[in-house]
Formats: C-alpha cells, structure tokens, sequence
C-alpha cells in the first residue's frame, strides 16, 4: 500500500482529493445551505457545452468549461433572481443547450473524437500537475473569500429579503458566489465527472448536517468526510479498476448511510433520557 505513493499520479490523485474536498466544502455548504442544489446542477450540464468548445478551439477543455459555466450561472441567476423566468425552466433551458452545444462541437471538431469518459464518470487518478495548480488557486481564492465576507454569506444564505432591507450588497455576493461555484464545479468535473459532480457538493454536507448546524461546522466536517471518503474511493478504484468518481461517490453514499443511523440511534437514546 505505501509502495503505491511513490507514484507521481497516486500522489496527484491525493493532493486532488485534499484541494476538491475544501472547495466543495466551503462552497457546498453554501448551496445547500440555499437550497440552489439543482441550480448547481444545471449549471453543471451545461459545462458540457465548454468542454466542446474548448475542444474545437483547440484549448484546455477545462478552461473552455470554466467560461461557458460561469456565464451560464450568472444568466440563470440573473433570470430567475429578476422574476423573468421560472427557476425550474432557467436549468432546463441552460442544461440542455449546454449538453447540445457540447455535442454539436465534439462532432465537428477535426480528427479523432476525444474520449469523454473522464469528463462524465470523473477519474481522480488522471489529475495532472497544471490542474493541479488550478485548484490550489480556486482553493486560495475560494478560502479568502469566504473568509472576508463571512458574514454577509452567512446572512444572505439564510435571510436574502432581511440582508437587502440591511442594503447589504446582495446582488454583487450573488454574482460572486455563482461565478465561485461554477468554477468549482468545472474543476470537480476531473475528479468526479458531469454525471456525478454533484454529490461533491451535497452528499458530505448532508452527512455533517446530521451532527451540526452552525454554518462553519457543517463545512468543517464536509470536508472532513470529503477527504477521507475520496481516499477510501481511490483506494478501492485503484485495485478494483472502476471509475474513480463512481466509486468515490459509492462511499460519499455508504458514509451518509451509516451516519444516518448513527444519528438515529444517538437521537432515541436522548429521547429516552429526557423522557426517564
């Protein structure tokens, strides 16, 4: 098992699986916190349509996805937010036009079509060093933001109408916080893949939700769950030879699980306490 570390790529994989589980942390902490998650999830299909375009311009897929998704979650906040278009329609329209225009220049792309599969199903273990610094520089920025304007986050996540009565800056921590998401979406896309991204940024909030409500806690102990959900997942998608992504999420899902009754058992037995 240690031999296994003295791989550039294992070592890679791990220092991806630290950088996305403080990303998705932080920022999944926000968006459940929101209730946006299917907001997250449109914009998440619709990097798909930058993955194209990047492909046929001939540059990082990534960066073409990065641009493509912010613009595509700052529109949809921008409809649904103003009243002009229902929420559920905004991510349809945007999710769909984002998976076509993917396709459509995939295909007319000269050459040979590139293999999709770690863009859909994710795979840790081919996190190269350039990516690498890409997420150590969305963590650092992702870190300071949330740390300067904390509080503003936290009184916009859960009481918006309250903060623009305060005339807080809503609209410019809105716009902020979509483009942050997107990006990290974009950059979670290597690890776990469009299909899958999303369980990045729900199911270890979810989990550490069941034992804290503060907002720092819940982050906290995300990425806590993320880090050591993502190593087991390695782990077992390295001798197992499945999809990185899948597997990870398969253990995001067993940890909720266990978890779940954890706390079910501990809440009776309080319960009974009280009650005696």
């Amino acid at each position: 098992m240690i031999e296994l570390l003295q791989y550039q790529f294992i070592q890679n994989a791990i220092y991806a699986s630290l950088l996305i589980s403080i990303l998705c942390g932080l920022v999944g902490t926000y968006v459940v916190s929101r209730r946006i998650v299917f907001i997250a999830g449109g914009v998440t299909h619709a990097s798909f349509g930058g993955i194209g375009i990047g492909y046929f311009l001939g540059i990082h897929p990534l960066w073409g996805a990065a641009v493509f998704s912010t613009m595509a979650a700052n529109v949809m906040h921008y409809f649904t937010g103003s009243g002009k278009l229902r929420e559920d329609s905004a991510i349809g329209i945007l999710w769909s036009f984002g998976m076509a225009l993917g396709i459509i220049f995939i295909f007319i792309t000269p050459g040979t079509p590139p293999n999709l599969m770690s863009y859909l199903f994710g795979n840790l273990l081919t996190v190269s060093s350039r990516e690498l610094l890409m997420m150590l520089a969305l963590a650092l920025i992702v870190v300071l933001f949330f740390l300067f304007f904390y509080r503003l986050i936290i009184a916009i996540a859960f009481d918006e109408s309250y903060a623009k009565t305060l005339r807080l800056p809503v609209q410019f921590i809105n716009y902020a916080l979509m483009t942050l998401i997107a990006l990290v979406i974009v950059i979670t896309i290597k690890a776990a893949g469009i299909i899958l991204v999303m369980s990045y940024l729900t199911i270890p909030q979810s989990t550490s939700n069941l034992f804290f409500n503060d907002f720092k806690r819940i982050a906290f102990g995300s990425i806590v769950i993320s880090v050591i959900g993502s190593l087991i997942g390695l782990v077992i998608s390295y001798f197992l030879n499945v999809p990185t992504g899948a597997s990870v999420i398969t253990v995001f899902v067993i940890m909720f699980l266990i978890a779940r009754i954890v706390f079910g058992i501990t809440n009776k037995r309080k319960q009974r306490r009280v009650v005696v």
